[in-house]
């Protein structure tokens, strides 16, 4: 079996999430040479796997192999991880059984290393994330076996194959800003307080802001007005209340209280509420760290070609990974169908990268 037979497995497997399809216990026996540990928590399934060849550092990979919905309109059966035109076809091709299929062969084959291996897996990622990768975490620290390095093979390229590697991600505050007026009659604004007014003379000081200008690492942390709500969808009637719904993308530069403290002094004056919530924190692993050196190494041996540190996108388990002290960086094929429909990855480029992880083996 090569990594495109095991891909195609891992394909054929209807793991909708929190549903793994029998892949935990597949890739255990595939893996029998590791000792397997089952973390699962309620209807999620966790496994992690690990093998001490010597004394020196522990590696990881993490990953998940549950998908989203295939949903219709497929030009193929969805779940036939069939291969066509150079192309390997099916839901979680590119998110994220590539990588996965990719650093389990990769595994599979590896004869010596400078330390432990090992691999953390969950069926909770595509999901409410809250059994998953977390659990597992919380397991391994209290057993003293987290890892010192980890390879999250989330797809992470843009353009082509190898052109970026994720050294880290922004965090993600979702905030709720209600502005209070008091209701009135269209003809009568003097005797009304128009809370759209409070806001348009705030709006681009709110709207798009930077709250910092970001750094080599990471873009500057915009806010980004997702709704603006309010009224009672008539024309001759003021609303009293408004509601903004935005997201910031945020650097380690900016936190919580740096935008309270911001819509704050924007809004003095005035009657208003704010809720945030934080679902994401932001981390960077080191740009000098040994993970991210030599897997940039490993991406030049294979494909003859640089590649850019990036902390673009969405979030990714990688974000609970970090606060353990993990140096995580996340590295994988070309995000351009993830969630789509025909869904798919190219052979060459999963040879390619099932070859990169063999060669960042061989660099310990």
């Amino acid at each position: 079996m090569d990594v495109i037979d095991l891909c195609s497995t891992l394909i054929r497997a209807k793991s909708v999430t929190p549903n793994d399809d029998g892949l935990l216990d597949f890739i255990s026996k595939f893996l029998d040479d590791f000792t397997a540990v089952r973390i699962d928590d309620g209807d999620v399934k966790n496994l992690f796997l690990y093998k001490k060849f010597a004394n020196g550092v522990h590696l990881n990979f993490a990953g998940h192999v549950d998908v989203v919905p295939a949903g219709e309109g497929w030009s193929s059966e969805p779940f036939s991880g069939e291969v066509k035109n150079g192309f390997l076809y099916g839901r979680g091709a590119q998110d994220m059984k590539s990588g996965v299929a990719s650093f389990i062969m990769a595994l599979k084959e590896v004869k010596k290393f400078n330390g432990t291996l090992s691999i953390m897996l969950t069926s909770d990622e595509e999901g409410d994330a809250k059994l998953g990768t977390l659990s597992i975490l919380k397991y391994l620290k209290d057993k003293n076996l987290l890892p010192d390095l980890c390879v999250v093979a989330e797809p992470t390229c843009e353009k082509r194959f190898g052109d970026a590697i994720k050294i880290g991600r922004r965090g993600s505050i979702n905030g709720v800003l209600t502005i209070n007026g008091k209701q009135g009659h269209a003809a009568y604004p003097e005797k009304a307080n128009n809370p759209v007014n409070i806001l348009a003379s705030r709006l681009d000081k709110l709207a798009g802001h930077k709250l910092d200008n970001g750094d080599d690492a990471f873009a500057p942390s915009e806010i980004v007005i997702t709704d603006i709500r309010g009224g009672l969808e008539v024309t001759n009637v003021t609303p009293g209340s408004l509601k903004i719904m935005f997201n910031v993308r945020n650097s380690t530069k900016t936190d919580s209280k740096t935008l309270t403290s911001y819509i704050n002094s924007l809004f003095n004056g005035t009657d208003f509420s704010l809720k945030l919530n934080q679902s994401a924190y932001p981390f960077a692993t080191n740009q000098n760290s040994k993970i991210v050196k030599y897997l940039e190494e490993s991406i030049i041996d294979v494909l003859s070609t640089p590649t850019k540190h990036s902390t673009a996108g969405g979030t990714s388990d990688a974000r609970y990974i970090a606060p353990y002290g993990i140096e995580v960086v996340e590295f994988g094929v070309i995000n351009d169908t993830i969630h789509a429909l025909d869904e798919k990855v190219g052979v060459e480029e999963l040879r390619s990268l099932h070859n990169i992880f063999s060669k960042l083996l061989e660099k310990f």
